[in-house]
């Protein structure tokens, strides 16, 4: 079955809706996810959440008896589109959290990675198994654990497609915060200190994060210096500003 999308204030909650499988990301549902995703960047939504259906498992992954099916060139057209939904995630302008409520292997993680933050289950596991197929990470994972838990660690779980318990991926940097039970309520807790900022500053400083890793250290400072002055032109800078000098409550417009 397709994602489920709803709103639950202002945070837009996406359900991979597809337990029976365990989530597993086909053609279909990679497609269904990226109109989601168009609908929440333009809804009103100040956040968002990903979390799977059932209790065992955010996403499995890709589909393998699907996978096998296509051809090189079909697998190549697949990968870049399954590259550009990733992509769409991680440059929405809603901040994202991945509520991983079970197993996050193979496209399931990289989903994950996508997202701004991740929260996991204590039970969870995760990782990226591809190389046991013969395969390696099409969906970004080879580009993104690395620039989250460092390149050593991350060409180690790579090559070796181990398993990744909770307690070891929030010790190593590849989730937030490890809860007993993932609850959008503890998701929607974790952002809710981020839904009063301004969205303008919020991107900015995302993207000058995110342009940073394939950049010198002066690069990247001349890209925060220019999206810092971005920020500064903001209408919402200069209504916080005010609001701190007249000790008051920062009223933010986006604008």
């Amino acid at each position: 079955m397709t994602p489920l999308l709803s709103f639950d204030d202002t945070i837009a909650v996406i359900t991979l809706n597809r337990p029976e499988a365990l989530n597993a990301l086909s053609f279909d549902i990679m497609s269904a996810l990226d109109e989601l995703l168009v609908k929440v960047d333009r809804s009103d939504a100040r956040g968002l959440i990903i979390t799977g259906a059932g209790a065992k498992a955010f996403s499995a992954g890709a589909d393998i008896g699907e996978l096998r099916k296509r051809s090189m060139r079909e697998q190549q057209q697949s990968t870049q589109f399954g590259q550009s939904v990733f992509q769409r995630l991680e440059q929405l302008r809603q901040p994202s959290i991945a509520l991983m409520n079970g197993y996050a292997f193979g496209g399931g993680l990289e989903l994950a990675m996508a997202c701004t933050f991740r929260i996991a289950q204590k039970n969870a596991k995760m990782g990226l198994p591809e190389i046991k197929l013969g395969l390696i990470p099409g969906y970004g994972g080879t580009q993104r654990l690395p620039r989250l838990i460092g390149q050593g660690r991350a060409m180690e779980i790579i090559l070796s497609g181990r398993t990744v318990e909770a307690i070891e991926a929030q010790q190593i940097g590849l989730v937030n915060q490890l809860v007993e039970e993932a609850s959008i309520e503890i998701a929607k807790d974790f952002l809710k200190p981020m839904l009063g900022f301004s969205q303008v500053a919020l991107n900015l400083a995302r993207s000058a994060v995110l342009r940073a890793f394939d950049k010198s250290l002066l690069d990247g400072q001349a890209i925060e210096n220019d999206l810092s002055t971005l920020a500064f032109q903001s209408e919402d800078s200069e209504e916080g500003m005010m609001a701190f000098l007249e000790k008051r409550k920062a009223i933010f417009n986006d604008a």
